[in-house]
């Protein structure tokens, strides 16, 4: 056979061969955060419906009341866990030395044991650590982070550097930790639980031997006398040392943004294996004030993919949830590739995937036409006044990864998608035969597959 005409069949071959399927990845969730414990944007709707702190702290933490702790006891925050050198203004007194507050001076290591103040590029002191540096007024200014009230305290690190400690009164911490965690507008109420709250995972919760929280995330947010607000002063004075205790004894109370409508268990999640009974899945229904109530993201496959890294075997096929916990979110979940699955978990997936909340559903759909079978071809029955037989001049048809095996088929008129069919999941696989061209795609528990063409 000639070349040219080798060539022609070739590309009519390649022009006749159906196109690719393609794979759509939508994600719904709810919430925002680790879903243990109080939901600051539920606490806010229960506030706005008359809830007192008591009443709203009672429901997040079963089986609680409230007690109360010396207010005045000392926390140590880590503002800074390594800097070779750290400015102080506003100070009026290094160890035994008085210092100039109108003067900025210079603390750095010297040495594995000693740390020099200097002032004006000159070495004003130096000074066995830990050296503690206290303000005019009782508030110190580290520059680059912000005034705080209390003592700093510097000393070098294991290794290198040198750490920046905060070590302050527990209720003149929370001042700086209430705004940073709950807007100041907020209802007094709602920022009285959050004061409480805060202050009971204070006394509850320690990183260190050498420090007892982060100034950020890993322990509660702490930006010290900047963001104090009169609001918020006045929730952590209103609720001077009040704690949540269980069977009289303070305990750790989680808390976090939005819970989507009901809180989770602790053993549910990656903050604790075992069952806590003040910390159990709870309905929370005036949380939908919360702008992430609820939520939905639609990453590509490719996207998908680099995020989720090692976890995915082959090309990335979705993600296939085996259990849930009460609320419900992820414990446990397979992600599935061309070559296998991996288990993770909900925690895992939330962040490789940067997701707001655990309490997530993966629907994966490809989707591309296709010829109907000879069972198809035989036409189906058609509406009275149509004659025998409908024939379908094509077939849409794919794979789903899903929670829903319900599949609506939608086709575009004028515009806008219109539900015309639906048909069932078997297999991972669903089919579904179209009597018209169009361009149609398949809508799995409100996630839209791709649209194809059928002509």
């Amino acid at each position: 056979m000639p070349r040219f005409l080798l060539a022609t069949l070739a590309a009519s071959l390649v022009l006749s061969a159906p196109a690719a399927a393609q794979t759509t990845f939508t994600i719904k969730g709810a919430g925002f955060g680790h879903g243990v414990g109080m939901s600051q944007y539920g606490a806010l709707g229960y506030a706005q419906n008359g809830w007192d702190a008591a009443r709203i702290l009672g429901h997040y933490y079963t089986g609680t009341s409230l007690g109360t702790t010396d207010p005045t006891q000392k926390v140590r925050v880590l503002l800074v866990p390594s800097t070779s050198s750290a400015r102080i203004s506003g100070a009026r007194q290094a160890g035994s030395r008085r210092l100039d507050p109108t003067k900025t001076y210079v603390v750095r290591r010297r040495g594995l044991s000693q740390v020099e103040l200097l002032s004006g590029g000159r070495r004003f002191a130096t000074f066995t650590a830990p050296l503690q540096i206290a303000g005019e007024g009782g508030v110190t200014t580290l520059g680059g982070h912000g005034s705080y009230r209390g003592v700093m305290e510097f000393k070098p690190g294991n290794f290198s550097g040198m750490t920046v400690t905060n070590v302050v009164a527990l209720d003149d911490y929370l001042q700086g930790v209430v705004p940073a965690e709950s807007p100041a507008s907020w209802p007094a109420e709602a920022l009285r639980a959050q004061a409480i709250a805060a202050r009971t995972y204070a006394i509850t919760t320690a990183k260190s031997e050498d420090f007892d929280h982060y100034a950020d995330t890993r322990s509660q947010v702490y930006k010290g006398v900047g963001i104090e607000q009169p609001s918020t002063n006045a929730a952590v004075a209103d609720t001077r040392g009040q704690i949540v205790t269980y069977q009289g004894q303070p305990v750790v109370t989680y808390f976090f943004s939005t819970s989507g409508g009901r809180t989770e268990s602790v053993e549910n999640t990656s903050l604790g294996n075992e069952p806590k009974p003040w910390l159990k899945s709870v309905e929370d229904e005036f949380d939908n004030v919360s702008p992430r109530h609820r939520w939905t993201t639609r990453p590509s496959m490719a996207s998908a993919k680099k995020k989720l890294g090692g976890l995915v075997k082959g090309s990335f096929k979705g993600i296939r949830v085996t259990k849930r916990g009460e609320s419900p979110r992820i414990v446990s979940a397979e992600v599935v590739g061309s070559r296998g699955v991996s288990v993770t978990d909900g925690a895992t997936l939330r962040a490789r995937l940067g997701l707001f909340d655990s309490w997530a559903y993966f629907t994966s759909i490809s989707g591309s036409e296709d010829e109907p079978t000879e069972d198809e071809a035989g036409g189906t029955a058609a509406p009275p006044g149509f004659g025998a037989f409908i024939r379908p001049i094509g077939v849409l048809r794919g794979s789903v990864i899903s929670e829903s095996r319900n599949v609506k088929v939608q086709a575009l008129r004028d515009g806008r998608w219109v539900t015309v069919g639906s048909t069932k999941v078997r297999r991972g696989k669903y089919r579904w035969a179209a009597v018209t061209p169009g361009t149609y795609r398949a809508v799995v528990d409100g996630a839209n597959g791709p649209a194809v063409n059928i002509r």
